[in-house]
C-alpha cells in the first residue's frame, strides 16, 4: 500500500421507527438506515489519538482478536452529519466506522494477512463492544450495517434476527428534528432491565403496544401507506411517553407544535430524555415541510435544527443473524 493512501468508511446513522428497547426485550422493532453518515479516515504519517478514547479502545479489542497488529492505532478523522447524543446511533455508526476503518487498513498494509470480517462478524464485534459498556441490544449494528428499512425479532443476548429487509419507498423523505436537548440514558438499560425482573405491568403494556406497533408501521411500508406508518409511529411514540416515560415536555411542545403547522405525526427516536424527532413526508413536499417546521419550532425551541435527508443503503448487506423470513400481521 502506499503510505499515503487514506482508508475511508462511512456509516449510516439510523432512526427507530418503532420499538425502542425490543431489541433485547424481545418484540419487534423496526429500524431505518438513514443519510447523515459517520466518515472515519486513517491518516498515515499522523499521531494516534489520546490513549482511551473510542479508537484507542476499538483497536484494543481488535488485538485481542487479530495477531500481529502493532500496540497504537492508525490516526483517523472523524466527521459525523448526524446530531450528537440525539438517539439516532452516532455513536454507534462511529464505532463501526472504525472496526471497518482499521481493519480494511490492515488488509491494505498486508495483503496476505487476515482479510476484513465479514459484515456478520463486523455486527458482532461492534455488538460486543458495545454491550461491555451499555449492556443493551443490537438494533443499531444490524441498522448501520444492513441498512435501508429492518423487521427486527428482538433476543435477551446477542444480535437480534433481521425477520425481512426492504428498501425504503423513493417517494418518501426523513425529516429529524434536532431538539437540541441532549438524551440523558444513562440509567435507562440499567432501570428497564430492573422492571423486566420484577415483571412490571408497564413495561408488559408497552412491550405488547411497542411490538403491534412495529408490525403495523412494516405493513404500511411494505403497502407505501404513508398515512398509515405516521400512525403507526404516533401509537409507537404515545406508549413510550405514557408506559416508559421516554419523552420531556420540550419534546411533545415540539410534536405539537409540528402537527399544528405541517400536519406532520413526529416520534422520538432513542430511550429519550430529549434528542431527537423523527417524522416521514412525501419526497414531493419535503421543501416546503422543512421550511414550514422551521418556522413553527423557532418559536418553541430557537435552537432545534430541522434536518431533511432520506433513507440510506448500509455499510454492507448480509450482517443478519439468520431467521426464516415471515409477514408481519398488521
Amino acid at each position: 500500500m502506499n503510505d499515503q493512501e487514506h482508508i475511508r468508511v462511512s456509516v449510516p446513522c439510523r432512526a427507530c421507527l418503532s420499538g425502542e428497547d425490543l431489541d433485547w426485550l424481545g418484540g419487534r422493532s423496526v429500524s431505518l438506515a438513514l443519510d447523515l453518515p459517520t466518515t472515519v479516515t486513517c491518516v498515515p504519517g499522523a499521531a494516534p489519538a489520546p490513549r482511551g478514547d473510542w479508537a484507542d479502545q476499538v483497536w484494543d479489542f481488535l488485538r485481542a482478536r487479530t495477531p500481529g497488529l502493532a500496540p497504537r492505532p492508525p490516526a483517523v478523522e472523524v466527521h459525523s452529519s448526524a446530531p450528537a447524543a440525539s438517539g439516532l446511533s452516532s455513536s454507534t455508526a462511529l464505532i463501526v466506522a472504525l472496526f471497518r476503518a482499521y481493519t480494511d487498513h490492515t488488509a491494505a498494509a498486508d495483503p496476505a494477512g487476515t482479510p476484513p470480517p465479514s459484515p456478520g462478524t463486523l455486527a458482532q464485534w461492534a455488538y460486543e463492544f458495545e454491550f461491555a459498556h451499555f449492556n443493551g441490544g443490537g438494533m443499531d449494528h444490524l441498522a448501520v450495517i444492513e441498512g435501508d428499512a429492518l423487521l427486527l425479532d428482538g433476543r435477551p443476548t446477542g444480535l437480534p434476527a433481521v425477520l425481512e429487509r426492504t428498501a425504503f419507498p423513493a417517494e418518501w423523505a426523513v425529516v429529524v428534528v434536532d431538539s437540541a436537548s441532549r438524551k440523558d440514558t444513562s440509567d435507562h438499560i440499567r432501570v428497564v432491565r430492573a422492571q423486566l425482573a420484577r415483571e412490571d405491568t408497564a413495561l408488559a403494556t408497552y412491550l405488547k403496544e411497542a411490538d403491534q406497533a412495529s408490525a403495523d408501521a412494516w405493513w404500511a411500508i411494505g403497502a407505501r401507506d404513508l398515512d398509515a406508518l405516521g400512525a403507526a409511529m404516533d401509537r409507537a411514540h404515545t406508549t413510550m411517553r405514557d408506559h416508559q416515560g421516554m419523552s420531556t415536555p420540550l419534546l411533545e411542545e415540539l410534536r405539537t407544535a409540528a402537527r399544528a403547522a405541517t400536519g406532520l405525526r413526529l416520534k422520538l427516536s432513542g430511550a429519550g430524555g430529549g434528542g431527537a424527532l423523527v417524522g416521514i413526508c412525501p419526497t414531493a413536499a419535503l421543501d416546503d415541510e422543512v421550511t414550514a417546521l422551521r418556522e413553527a419550532l423557532a418559536a418553541v425551541r430557537p435552537e432545534a435544527r430541522v434536518i431533511p435527508t432520506r433513507a440510506s443503503a448500509g455499510l454492507a448487506a448480509g450482517a443478519g443473524a439468520p431467521a426464516p423470513a415471515v409477514d408481519a400481521p398488521r
